[in-house]
């Protein structure tokens, strides 16, 4: 399946009061990872037709300003309609996260999730190995 890694590191603005990350910058850069993954593979367009349905993170350790992270972000499950991620976080001390994203393909003229087009699957895989719709 698809993957990607990308690095980068933590700023004073990506820190909270006790001097760490803060818990979101690290769904920040599972985003970033997965701009990248969707550019590098030729289906960029999805931007405004993958809203996000569930997301999971768990925190390892802490990143501390000035410190330089690696996202591994890659495509876990392709359903139906849906489309699971995986990603994972290490800075100098190991794991700092790990976690998933599930979004939906929904073509903005639709109320609902749609088949993911040919052209997506292909790209993307067409495990299903999470049984997901």
């Amino acid at each position: 399946m698809p993957e990607v890694t990308i690095e980068r590191a933590v700023e004073w603005y990506d820190t909270d009061a006790a001097g760490h990350q803060h818990h979101s910058v690290i769904l920040r850069w599972a985003e970033a990872a997965e701009a990248e993954l969707l550019r590098r593979h030729g289906v960029a367009w999805l931007f405004g037709r993958t809203p996000r349905v569930r997301h999971e993170v768990d925190y390892r350790s802490r990143l501390w300003f000035g410190e330089v992270a690696k996202t591994r972000f890659w495509v876990e499950s392709v359903g139906r309609t849906s489309l699971t991620f995986a990603f994972e976080v290490h800075g100098r001390n190991g794991m700092a996260a790990s976690g998933s994203v599930v979004v939906v393909h929904a073509e903005p003229d639709q109320g609902k999730a749609t088949p993911w087009p040919a052209e997506v699957v292909e790209a993307l895989g067409s495990s299903n190995a999470g049984g997901e719709s």
